[in-house]
């Protein structure tokens, strides 16, 4: 039993050594080597998912680190993963970053995660109310009664669809909500299953198109006394329009947009967050190459609609290129 008891103590300070030495290759000596990085992106038919996954290739070519994409729920998981050692770079929504640093929302049970900071604002994201011409969905109010899909569960989509129903005197209980990805929203639509979905993401959406090669589709708009009770409600909401021409759509669509960010994980060190961020900002033609809304990815808007603080690494690479 002794000779079992030592052995077993052996094993578990080797684990925890190699543990150890897993989480240091993330939080780094200083020198600025990343040996491994875990993007966590969302759903893969979103464009967090083919841009995270760009982004990954970059960093495993230029830095040689391993890197990889990871599928989530998106916003909310993503910063859990980031916050819990599970993931180094996470994409998220500005909602999601302002209540998971003043611990609101999802976020209610946490001491608030003042330390989240992030490598670059990104491009807005679209909120889209989709549906079909035969369903007769003309507004947000059209919406009650029917079936909705609201995105995963505590995702930054679903987020958003009670943020805008809540600002038009609604709520789950005026509608019949289904929790489901961009992608299953869309084949069940085309299924007659649902009958609209909350889409939040950055335009045009791979699901959205998808569904208008069989349907006509139909983007609701927010407007009026709705989305100026949004805004006053949540100021990380803007007046955008989504426009025409981007699905089947003639004219442009007036509706709420938010900014994504791109996250850094805590446990990664202020010089391999700068080698990161060199990495990628050197090799943004790969990055836009990926999705029509990468290419809003630029040296000129690394703070337009940032939630949280630069990192210092960032902060520092964007001072010598003369970005800030």
């Amino acid at each position: 039993m002794r000779i079992r008891s030592a052995l077993a103590t052996v094993l578990a300070a080797s684990l925890v050594l190699t543990g150890c030495s897993s989480s240091d290759s993330g939080s780094g000596s200083g020198d600025g080597t990343v040996d491994f990085v875990t993007i966590a992106a969302g759903g893969t038919s979103g464009p967090y998912y083919q841009i995270g996954a760009s982004m990954s290739q970059v960093l495993g070519d230029k830095l040689g680190a391993d890197s990889s994409v990871q599928a989530t729920g998106a916003s909310v998981e993503n910063i859990q993963l980031l916050t819990d050692g599970d993931a180094e770079i996470a994409f998220a929504m500005g909602d999601a970053t302002r209540q998971a640093i003043e611990g609101t929302g999802p976020f209610a049970d946490k001491e608030g995660l003042k330390e989240l900071t992030a490598i670059t604002a990104l491009y807005p994201n679209f909120v889209q109310i989709v549906t079909t011409k035969k369903s007769g969905i003309q507004s947000v109010e059209d919406l009650k009664n029917k079936r909705v899909g609201v995105g995963d569960q505590n995702s930054g989509v679903e987020l958003n669809a009670q943020m805008i129903l809540e600002a038009h005197n609604m709520s789950y209980d005026d509608i019949n909500e289904d929790f489901l990805s961009y992608a299953d929203s869309i084949d069940q639509m085309k299924n007659g299953q649902i009958d609209a979905a909350f889409v939040t993401s950055g335009l045009p959406n791979s699901s959205v198109m998808d569904l208008a090669t069989t349907e006509d589709v139909v983007i609701v708009p927010i407007e009026g006394e709705g989305m100026k009770t949004l805004r006053e409600k949540y100021p990380f909401f803007n007046e955008d329009v989504i426009p025409g021409g981007t699905y089947d759509e003639a004219e442009d669509v007036p509706t709420a947009s938010i900014t994504n960010q791109l996250l850094v994980s805590p446990h990664l060190d202020d010089e391999q967050v700068y080698e990161i961020t060199k990495a990628l900002f050197e090799n943004l033609d790969a990055i836009h190459a990926s999705h029509n809304a990468a290419k809003q990815i630029t040296l000129d808007s690394v703070e337009d609609g940032l939630a949280t603080e630069l990192n210092p690494g960032a902060r520092k690479y964007f001072e010598e290129v003369g970005a800030l």
